[in-house]
């Protein structure tokens, strides 16, 4: 990449981290209903409730790794990440980042900092979590992507992204342990208590 090159990529994702900072600053002003998660995947608004069993799927999930590293490591649910891509504002079911990470001048984590993203399908937007948020993902060089689908009962773990997707997709069954030794969260994930929908 030339010079020229790498200043109208920063400044490309400049102008595009101001628009999601324009359309997560209206969105905070509207009336959203309480219980709702608000994303923006590709420019286009998403908003999905939270259900009972979205959100024990995602406790298991998060007190697993929260288990293994404590609190030394940053493991969230539900806070926006700016992720490559046209306008890609997401807000993972959980996402573990590095421990050195460091919010960026505005106020952001860093995309670069994520280690590891786990979704939770919900029936309205699972398209967006096996389409063009794993493409995001993948761009971005997350090294385990976890996708926990309640109505298919199963697990399906992504790992070795390159050019743009995920060289290994491993399904798993709910019920069955999920073997991530070796990975960068480097545990055994039970999956007997994930309920179904």
């Amino acid at each position: 990449m030339t010079v020229l090159e790498d200043r109208i990529e920063m400044a490309d994702a400049d102008a595009n981290t101001k628009r999601l900072d324009e359309w997560f600053e209206r969105l905070e002003r509207m009336p959203v209903p309480e219980g709702y998660r608000v994303e923006i995947v590709g420019g286009n608004v998403f908003m999905t409730p939270q259900r009972d069993t979205h959100w024990e799927i995602i406790f298991e999930i998060a007190q697993a790794i929260r288990g293994r590293f404590g609190r030394t490591f940053r493991v969230f649910s539900d806070v926006r990440i700016d992720f490559p891509g046209d306008e890609n504002g997401f807000c993972p079911d959980v996402v573990m980042l590095r421990e050195s990470a460091k919010k960026d001048d505005e106020g952001h984590w860093r995309y670069q900092d994520v280690e590891f993203v786990a979704e939770v399908i919900s029936r309205g937007t699972a398209q967006n979590d096996y389409g063009p948020k794993k493409t995001a993902y993948a761009v971005a060089g997350v090294p385990l992507y976890l996708v926990a689908d309640p109505y298919q009962g199963r697990c399906f773990v992504h790992t070795d992204p390159k050019d743009g997707d995920y060289e290994t997709r491993t399904p798993v069954d709910f019920g069955t342990d999920i073997d991530l030794t070796g990975t960068v969260i480097d545990l055994v994930l039970k999956t007997d208590e994930f309920p179904r929908d």
